[in-house]
């Protein structure tokens, strides 16, 4: 079997993050979320691995992932560009797929676990497609999949006014060369673009085995900020590093050559990438990831995700957010003329 990874997309909802790299690439527990997925594909046993690049910095996911060797696979990449849909970006693999059976996963969709047994049973059966479901409280806002009486997969509706079921699409599908064929005969849907559930409803329609399995942990579909940090303490919970001394209580994650102050306290769960210093009696809550070289003093994190290279040095509490690479955040009680001083990206919102 082969892999396929989506990452395009605007990320227009995480701006201005997405301003300067693609949301899949924003860290999830000091990994990029996306690397989540490689993962489920290579702890599959899929080495041959497709990544579909969108317009946003596509250099920069190149650059994380390189040729696949230091994730034990082989990364080929596609360019898409405009999103112009999922069935689109599957239908651009085509002569890479060939004629083998392959798995899509999207880049900013997580679960908590693996999809091992669900690749082996495609992989050993005559589905001609299988998707991953998973029961969501929001039903409005998915695929959701509607069965008959006797459980079979008959219909998929994109986001129903009156769901048929709580069961939604994970974004994570087996497919084997058939799904080609419906994308061509597909048109460009009310936002313009093509829609996989269309294209698996005309499998559907046109009498093929389409299966399914319900996923029994969690999933995430990572498109807003909530989203993120939400996906951010269900995976930090799943931490087993367990480590208890003055300076650091509970599951605590810590790289190699980081440093934390007597004076200071690091609570998890939480992620400590590597090269991170936190000083001068900074507090590092429950459910925060600090990225690889960062500067923390004084100032106290809970539920935030602060990305690598920044610099926070500040008496001030910060919750549930996500600071951006490179930032910095100062105090300014010896600036003149007093007051808060920002440079604030578009779409930001600020509480002060």
């Amino acid at each position: 079997m082969k892999g396929i990874i989506l990452h395009g997309g605007a990320g227009t909802r995480l701006r201005p993050i997405t301003h300067t790299g693609p949301k899949q690439l924003i860290p999830i527990a000091n990994k990029p979320m996306s690397q989540y997925a490689l993962e489920y594909l290579t702890d599959s046993g899929i080495r041959d691995i497709a990544i579909i690049l969108g317009n946003i910095f596509p250099e920069r996911v190149k650059e994380y992932y390189g040729d696949g060797s230091r994730f034990n696979c082989n990364i080929n990449y596609i360019k898409q560009g405009e999103p112009l849909g999922i069935a689109h970006a599957i239908s651009l693999a085509k002569d890479f797929v060939g004629d083998e059976k392959f798995t899509v996963v999207l880049g900013d969709n997580l679960i908590g676990g693996d999809i091992k047994e669900f690749t082996f049973k495609f992989e050993n059966s005559d589905y001609d497609a299988f998707l991953l479901l998973s029961e969501t409280t929001h039903p409005k806002d998915f695929g959701i999949a509607r069965f008959s009486e006797d459980g079979k997969l008959v219909e998929l509706i994109e986001k129903p006014k009156e769901p048929p079921s709580n069961y939604a699409i994970t974004g994570i599908y087996y497919f084997n060369d058939k799904i080609f064929d419906h994308i061509e005969k597909l048109k460009p849907s009310r936002r313009g673009e093509l829609e996989i559930t269309e294209a698996i409803q005309s499998l559907i329609n046109s009498g093929a085995n389409v299966g399914y399995s319900i996923i029994d942990t969690w999933w995430k579909d990572t498109g807003t900020v909530n989203d993120i940090l939400a996906a951010n303490r269900l995976v930090l919970d799943r931490t087993d590093h367990s480590t208890e001394s003055s300076n650091i209580q509970g599951k605590v994650m810590i790289g190699k050559n980081s440093r934390i102050s007597d004076d200071s306290l690091v609570r998890g769960p939480a992620a400590i990438g590597n090269g991170v210093v936190i000083e001068d009696g900074a507090f590092i809550g429950p459910y925060s990831s600090i990225g690889d070289n960062c500067v923390i003093r004084k100032a106290s994190i809970e539920n935030s995700i602060v990305m690598k290279n920044s610099y926070i040095d500040t008496d001030n509490t910060i919750v549930d957010s996500i600071i951006g690479e490179s930032t910095k955040i100062m105090c300014v009680d010896n600036m003149k003329p007093n007051g808060k001083r920002m440079m604030i990206g578009e779409n930001s919102i600020i509480y002060i």
